[in-house]
C-alpha cells in the first residue's frame, strides 16, 4: 500500500498550517508582544499557540506512520479541531475576533473554513483510496 496519498498530502498542509500559522499570527506586537494585553492573555495565547502545534505535528505522525483508517480518520480529527474551535470561540460571552480598534467580524475565516473544507476533501479523497487499496 503506498503512502503518497492526494488525500493525505492535503491534510499534511492544514495541519502544518495548524502548527506553524498560529506562530506566524500571533508573535507580533498585537497578540504575545503587546504591552496592553494582561500576562493571563497572554498566557492563554501561547497555549493556543501551543496547541496548534501539538495538534498540528500529532496530525502528521497519525497520517503519515501508516496508512491504515483508523490513523486517517485521527490524522483527520486533529489536523480539524484547532479550526473548530477557533470557530465555536466566537460564541463565547464577550468574545470577539479581533480587538479593538478593529472592526473585522471574522478575519480567520479566511483560513479557518478553507482549512476544514480542504480536511473534508483529503478525507475523503483517502478513504476512496483505501477502499480501493
Amino acid at each position: 500500500m503506498s503512502r503518497k496519498s492526494l488525500g493525505r498530502t492535503l491534510i499534511s498542509l492544514v495541519s502544518l498550517v495548524t502548527a506553524v500559522g498560529p506562530y506566524r499570527a500571533d508573535w507580533n506586537e498585537t497578540h504575545v508582544k503587546n504591552p496592553a494585553w494582561p500576562p493571563h492573555a497572554k498566557f492563554h495565547n501561547g497555549q493556543t499557540m501551543s496547541l496548534g502545534l501539538a495538534l498540528g505535528t500529532t496530525s502528521l505522525w497519525q497520517l503519515w506512520r501508516r496508512p491504515t483508517r483508523e490513523s486517517l480518520d485521527a490524522g483527520a480529527v486533529l489536523a480539524s479541531l484547532y479550526w473548530l474551535t477557533q470557530i465555536s470561540a466566537l460564541a463565547y460571552p464577550g468574545s470577539k475576533a479581533v480587538d479593538p480598534p478593529g472592526t473585522a467580524k471574522f478575519p480567520q475565516a479566511v483560513v479557518a473554513f478553507p482549512a476544514l473544507g480542504i480536511t473534508a476533501l483529503g478525507y475523503l479523497l483517502e478513504r476512496r483510496r483505501l477502499a480501493r487499496d
